[in-house]
């Protein structure tokens, strides 16, 4: 690929990435430990993530279990998932952390539906704005270099094409978190 074309295939793959990170970290009726991704602690002075501090599992289908290394972290944790938008009250039975994750209610299911459709058009306005970054880029080499129309309009094209995919990956995973969201 031309190295002037994978500045903007990285952009636009770090992107959709994001995405699918953002994506993990909503929760679908199932527990998910990705759900805890953006949490911090406050571990001797230092945000920590959870993940770090203890251990998480899974032990049923809407359970998440978090066992801290320390137990002087057991107050940390439950106060950093309390003033975290879960939504969820953590059981701390004084060496564990549970997280009971109930049943969503339809109306529920529908906004968190909404919530992804709005995370996918931010995703596809990103991927838009670094094909728009692109295309002035090119613009200007036009001006500068010696570089002639057609070799602009190749590349032009090339990004369009960059683009197009990645905004139908984007529709497609959007499809995909929403019908896992609407699964009852």
């Amino acid at each position: 690929m031309d190295a002037r074309l994978q500045v903007y295939e990285d952009k636009m793959k770090k992107a959709f990435e994001y995405l699918e990170a953002d994506y993990a970290s909503i929760r679908a009726g199932r527990a998910n430990p990705h759900v805890l991704d953006k949490l911090r602690v406050d571990y001797y002075g230092t945000p920590t993530p959870i993940q770090q501090v203890g251990n998480i599992t899974v032990p049923e289908a809407r359970i998440i279990q978090i066992a801290p290394w320390e137990k002087s972290l057991l107050k940390a944790i439950e106060k950093a998932i309390l003033t975290s938008d879960l939504g969820i009250n953590p059981n701390n039975d004084g060496s564990v952390i549970r997280l009971i994750f109930p049943e969503l209610t339809e109306e529920r299911r529908k906004d968190l539906v909404k919530e992804v459709k709005k995370k996918a058009e931010e995703g596809k306005v990103a991927i838009r704005n670094i094909r728009r970054d692109g295309n002035d880029a090119f613009k200007k080499l036009a001006k500068t270099e010696d570089v002639s129309e057609d070799e602009i309009k190749q590349l032009e094209e090339k990004l369009q094409k960059m683009t197009d995919k990645y905004v139908k990956e984007i529709d497609d995973l959007m499809e995909t978190k929403s019908k896992e969201i609407m699964t009852v």
